[in-house]
């Protein structure tokens, strides 16, 4: 643990809650046996720190562009992709006897922030997150150029080509005890992308990212294609 967030935790069995996904949890004080409280605690946390951050970096930005870019920082996949990075799915493996998903990931670094939160305060908490998360896993530039509006981005070339677009609801089911949606995007009433996601915007958004993929040289003045469908997530 140590080496994951650079001190020796006086509380370690918080710290190890963090890992603790509410799966593998059977106890009646389920509520304090998982890491959903932390993960609450350090998504508001981090994303406090994340603007305090833009807002000191970027003195002369507006509130558009330091929204866009809290955003980007501050979503699922980023989580995901750094907590990965991070090595937090050992820490997961370790902790828990259930089959690991990728959005595991990101809960539990957010848990971890939190955690961190408690014992060591905010300022601590922000140096961490500022020197060992986002100046580590992040390249801010590179982010600032980044245009993850995937669902706006295809939105926009549908208008100005005079495609018809709709996004459609197609199932809905439970995984993790929660409502997961799967949505597919239709151009010219023709299904181009879906995804799934326990938020149906998220779902919209990796559903249209998939559409730019299949359409690719449509979208750039070549034929459209034929659509084949995705393998359905395990």
């Amino acid at each position: 643990m140590r080496a994951l967030v650079g001190f020796v935790p006086a509380h370690l069995d918080l710290f190890k809650l963090a890992f603790f996904h509410k799966s593998t949890v059977t106890a009646r004080d389920y509520a304090i046996s998982n890491n959903e409280r932390l993960e609450f605690l350090g998504d508001a946390v981090l994303s406090t720190i994340v603007g305090e951050y833009l807002f000191k970096k970027y003195p002369n930005s507006d509130e558009g562009f330091l929204t866009k870019m809290r955003s980007k920082i501050v979503k699922r996949n980023s989580l995901d992709e750094i907590a990965d990075r991070m090595g937090l799915d050992m820490f997961l493996a370790s902790y828990n006897q259930t089959r690991l998903s990728k959005s595991m990931l990101g809960n539990a670094l957010e848990a971890l922030v939190g955690a961190v939160y408690i014992e060591v305060g905010y300022e601590k908490t922000k140096h961490y997150v500022i020197q060992r998360i986002l100046r580590k896993y992040l390249d801010i530039h590179e982010l600032e150029a980044y245009d993850d509006n995937f669902k706006s981005q295809l939105l926009e070339w549908c208008q100005k080509n005079g495609r018809s677009i709709e996004y459609r609801v197609v199932a809905k089911y439970k995984s993790e005890k929660r409502d997961k949606f799967k949505v597919a995007v239709f151009v010219d009433g023709v299904k181009y992308g879906t995804a799934d996601d326990f938020n149906k915007k998220s779902a919209e958004q990796l559903a249209s990212e998939r559409a730019i993929t299949a359409l690719g040289a449509a979208m750039t003045g070549g034929e459209m294609p034929a659509y084949e469908e995705e393998a359905d997530e395990a």
